[in-house]
């Protein structure tokens, strides 16, 4: 049977499944719901939702096996977020055999009873290897359909298609496309030797970018997620890479001294990064052909580490012209460097919010490193990590709702991620040898 006649067939029976189980099928529902969550607070209440076990067309032992992982990975692709509060199965009124997965059959009332707000329901077909997904979100208080999707793909698109619908999730209740298509790149040793590897947003499938089999260190995205700069030693010095991460190409700068701690400019193709050609470590602007436009700092003492404002306007770095690590922030338009950070006498590695009014930083208290977030106006200063090792490193997620960094709380450095008021801290991922220096990319990174 070639391809054309199992797809006819797959459609023909999942059209038959929709029509047995819904009179009706809404694709969007009501507009306008984008006031369930708001990003902007930073001590989000959890929602309560419940996310019923798939409802099977064909009922095959393969096909029962694929959905009840799809709705786990539904499960827990949404947790992930932080957003939710997920109910556990065994506190269903329902069975989930016999539960209703379309408005009219549904008793939202028993829903409500255990505090489920939002409830998911599904139903999915698979043959051949070709897999059918019908998915809803329901409000069970006011009862009625907040989204409707319908997918088809191989078995192997299923977490492509429920991150697609996630993100439709989020977008309804937050008006915020979330972090679904977004990756984040880190250092880790897995080989033996510092390598820039790259994953999706939760972890999965990490990848070794570079084979310098030398010192590879500090990545930096460009905005639309096609380019990646870093440092490494692979001839013997510290230079700047600039590499396009599907095409492969790039470009190198390797002038006299260092050449480290790039920063793609928002929106353009260039770069802040500190060299030392001059002598004194500087921060420059350089284009992303790894030409030098121009100075941007010119002051005694170390300036590193540049972190861009998401409007380009501003640009947070590391200086010592004070004595100590501490992080400046300067207007682009005119020149002027503030100082930022006033408490301890170690902090490094700032990172801009993407809202742009808040910086998270790793900051020296007592012998050991923690991640703080402070105000841009230098108010507001709160320290998200305690006693658990080192913490360094932090990135923003791009709908800056969570941070990655690097901590050592379980002995060797891992990559880790929290929710912007730090809590629900949890490890990334596992991988052989030590993970470092996490930066998130913006949004959507094709790299295959």
């Amino acid at each position: 049977m070639n391809k054309t006649n199992i797809k006819i067939i797959c459609l023909l029976l999942f059209a038959s499944f929709i029509i047995r189980h819904s009179a009706c099928f809404a694709e969007t529902g009501e507009a306008g719901g984008h006031d369930y969550i708001d990003i902007s607070n930073p001590f989000i209440r959890k929602i309560p939702i419940a996310i019923l076990s798939f409802k099977n067309v064909s009922g095959t032992i393969a096909e029962t096996d694929q959905s009840l992982k799809t709705s786990k990975l539904l499960s827990e692709t949404l947790e992930f977020t932080g957003y939710f509060k997920m109910i556990d199965s065994g506190a269903f009124l329902v069975n989930s055999k016999e539960a209703g997965i379309t408005a009219q059959n549904i008793n939202f009332r028993k829903w409500t009873d255990i505090g489920s707000e939002l409830l998911i329901t599904g139903g999915f077909f698979l043959k051949d290897n070709v897999i059918e997904m019908e998915l809803r979100l329901f409000d069970t208080f006011k009862e009625h359909l907040l989204i409707g999707k319908r997918y088809h793909g191989l078995a192997d698109d299923k977490r492509k298609i429920i991150r697609l619908f996630c993100s439709e999730v989020i977008y309804q209740l937050t008006g915020n496309r979330g972090i679904f298509n977004s990756k984040i790149a880190f250092v880790s040793t897995s080989t033996g030797n510092k390598e820039i590897y790259v994953c999706d947003f939760d972890g999965y499938n990490a990848k070794q970018l570079t084979h310098t089999k030398s010192i590879t260190l500090s990545p930096a995205w460009s905005s639309d997620g096609k380019w990646i700069a870093y440092t490494s030693y692979a001839k013997g010095k510290p230079d700047l890479y600039i590499r396009h991460i599907k095409e492969k190409h790039g470009a190198l700068v390797d002038k006299q001294g260092i050449n480290i701690s790039p920063a793609w400019v928002p929106g353009q193709f260039a770069l802040a990064a500190t060299l030392s050609f001059s002598g004194d470590p500087e921060i420059y602007l350089l284009t992303g052909t790894g030409k030098v436009i121009k100075n941007l700092t010119r002051n005694w003492g170390i300036d590193v580490s540049p972190a861009w404002s998401p409007d380009g306007k501003n640009m947070a770095f590391v200086s010592k012209r004070s004595g100590t690590p501490q992080i400046h922030i300067m207007d682009m338009d005119s020149g002027h460097v503030k100082r930022l950070t006033f408490e301890g006498r170690y902090n490094t590695s700032p990172s801009w919010s993407p809202k742009g009014d808040r910086i998270a930083f790793a900051a020296m208290n007592n012998g050991a490193f923690n991640i703080k977030v402070i105000g841009i106006d230098g108010n507001g200063l709160v320290q998200l990590t305690h006693d658990a090792g080192d913490n360094e490193s932090p990135s923003w997620a791009p709908d800056g709702t969570i941070i990655a960094f690097s901590s050592t709380r379980e002995g060797i450095y891992r990559i880790y991620v929290m929710t912007a008021d730090g809590t629900d801290q949890r490890r990334l991922l596992s991988l052989p040898g030590e993970q470092t220096s996490p930066k998130w990319s913006l949004g959507i990174v094709n790299n295959k």
